[in-house]
């Protein structure tokens, strides 16, 4: 690759190469204050590179390997390269984690605690996410949360907060001063626009965290919240992981000892503020 970019999130570390240099720019630029891989070495490879040599200058289309592939994924046009790489770099989570059980949820934690969001794509929950770490949350992620199996502590992965359509206008409003990667419009998701987590998040982003609550939100209806059962909640974060399957035993003993310890609650909302005030007063 003729441009190249390391980063480490969490406790995973990642090289982007890629055949252009703007998205290696735009990652340098926004994720200038996390650390590099530990001893250089990185634990996944991504590359963002054209399928023909010509694509690389007339209408440039961005194919996204690396380590592991979707074979069939689709190119994006170059000014989306900035969603290809964080995609991925989720995409090499998402196949290729071992280490931890993935549950693709938002994660805050305050005082040593962690409450795990997850739900439907649209459920709001990179929003809410984003709106607890303004009110003093540490953001711990807004794609996944991890599992230890060995110690059932939650460890954060503090990539980009990917807000989608009216949720940007609302972060702008709540983080005059935050900072925002370039706008990434009509995606296959609608208008996208990433935002940089906060110095804490950052800073202690190697610090895991108990599990103290789950949170199952739906946007959009009157405010309710309903205990959910450890079997339900069980089957639901069964779908929401993707490498329950591939991890096996470690993976079953992993979640079924966060479903018995963990309370878990459905809530309802019709506006952000309904919601934050709901999950503060759940943790």
């Amino acid at each position: 690759m003729r441009h190249v970019f390391s980063v480490r999130i969490g406790p995973a570390g990642f090289r982007v190469g890629s055949d252009w240099r703007r998205p290696v720019a735009e990652l340098e630029d926004l994720y200038r204050d996390y650390p590099k891989p530990e001893d250089g070495v990185p634990d996944f490879t991504v590359r963002l590179f054209a399928a023909r040599p010509w694509r690389r200058v007339v209408r440039p289309a961005v194919m996204i390997g690396g380590d592991f592939t979707i074979p069939d994924a689709a190119p994006l046009p170059l000014d989306l390269g900035l969603l290809a790489a964080e995609m991925g770099m989720n995409l090499q989570m998402a196949l290729a984690q071992r280490r931890y059980l993935l549950l693709h949820a938002s994660c805050v934690e305050r005082g040593g605690r962690a409450v795990l969001m997850t739900g439907e794509s649209g459920a709001g929950k990179s929003t809410l996410a984003a709106l607890l770490m303004a009110r003093g949350w540490r953001l711990m992620g807004d794609e996944f949360a991890l599992v230890d199996p060995a110690t059932g502590l939650i460890h954060g992965f503090p990539r980009l907060i990917s807000l989608k359509n009216e949720s940007v206008g609302v972060m702008q409003a709540a983080l005059p001063d935050g900072r925002f990667g370039p706008p990434q419009l009509a995606t296959p998701k609608g208008d996208i626009r990433h935002l940089v987590p906060d110095a804490r998040s950052i800073e202690a982003m190697a610090e895991p965290a108990v599990a103290a609550h789950i949170v199952f939100p739906r946007f959009g209806l009157e405010r309710a919240e309903r205990e959910v059962p450890p079997a339900e909640t069980f089957v639901r974060l069964t779908q929401a992981s993707t490498n329950y399957v591939a991890l096996g035993e470690r993976g079953f003993d992993a979640l079924t000892r966060l479903v018995r310890s963990v309370p878990a609650t459905a809530i309802d909302y019709p506006d952000a503020a309904t919601a934050i005030a709901q999950v503060e007063a759940l943790a």
